[in-house]
């Protein structure tokens, strides 16, 4: 209480409420001194009122969503009334950064466009994909997913309704530029996006109910390893979600487009899961032409009563 007890921090607070901010866009929002303005997101941050994440040479700042001061944060924030002139106006300069934000994601997805339309033609219609993968993940409560290799993070637009909190992590810039303007866009406040690698998860053991990984372990020089570390962050009952080609014969792929692995066949998902420690589970092929696609799923154990559910 004592942190947010100055008008500036509480500004803050409101803010961050509503995206991740660098201290490059509160300065523009608040238009006081970079130093200042560090300040008080230090003080934020120690009090457990907000959460720190560095990407690269970015920090980005965001209300607090797990700390034993996130109900607290939440709760000023709401406290705060909506039409008071100063809020009003700080959230319309955070809208004009964001629409900002959106263009420069829009401008990128452009140039990257023909590619993927290129392989999407390919296979089975994404939405059919989609709706499958939400009625897997709906079969049980979620409170945090971990969607890796995000992208522009569809996987967590998708499954937003479906679960309490999602994190999704990417190495690029790029993406996580993209997947964070449409978070915002979509006001989808309880998913966030991070920069992580697959093979080194920036989250504890046992930190969430089910991990996704969508179209990525193609391009995965280890696969067998980046399951591992999905396995890892898994709590006992958890289950992981594994959307890929099955195995092909298209070379152009690999040549033009930079896969890895021209898909996998069951077998090899299998003893993956498994030296993952993880119990294989059920999988879903959904046909295209020429290419299928399929949903296997796996389950750490531990958790008897969900198992029998499932």
């Amino acid at each position: 209480m004592k942190a947010a007890a100055e008008p500036t921090r509480l500004r803050l607070l409101v803010l961050c409420a509503h995206g991740d901010l660098t201290v490059s866009d509160l300065v523009q929002i608040l238009g006081q001194s970079q130093p200042r303005i560090s300040r008080h997101l230090k003080l934020l941050t120690e009090a457990g009122l907000l959460d720190r994440n560095r990407e690269g040479t970015w920090v980005y700042y965001r209300l607090s969503q797990q700390s034993a001061s996130a109900g607290l944060a939440q709760t000023l924030v709401d406290s705060v009334p909506g039409q008071d002139p100063t809020v009003v106006r700080d959230l319309g300069r955070l809208e004009a950064i964001m629409k900002d934000r959106a263009q420069r994601a829009e401008d990128y997805f452009q140039r990257v466009a023909a590619r993927w339309d290129e392989i999407r033609a390919l296979y089975v219609q994404d939405n059919k994909v989609e709706a499958l993968l939400r009625q897997l993940i709906a079969r049980e409560k979620v409170s945090d997913l971990l969607d890796v290799g995000t992208g522009t993070g569809r996987v967590l637009e998708v499954l937003a309704g479906e679960v309490e909190r999602a994190v999704g992590i990417d190495l690029s810039p790029d993406m996580l530029m993209i997947a964070r303007s449409k978070l915002e866009r979509a006001r989808l406040r309880n998913c966030v996006v991070r920069k992580g690698d697959m093979y080194h998860l920036p989250a504890a053991a046992g930190s969430f109910d089910a991990v996704t990984i969508h179209q990525v372990l193609h391009y995965a020089e280890r696969p067998g390893q980046a399951i591992e570390e999905a396995a890892r962050v898994l709590r006992p009952g958890g289950r992981l979600f594994i959307v890929d080609f099955q195995a092909h014969a298209l070379d152009f792929l690999r040549d033009e487009h930079e896969h890895r692995w021209l898909g996998f066949d069951e077998k090899s998902i299998r003893a993956w899961v498994k030296a993952a420690g993880l119990q294989p589970a059920e999988s879903r092929q959904l046909q295209g032409d020429p290419l299928t696609i399929t949903i296997w799923s796996a389950r750490r154990g531990g958790a008897q009563d969900r198992a029998t559910a499932a």
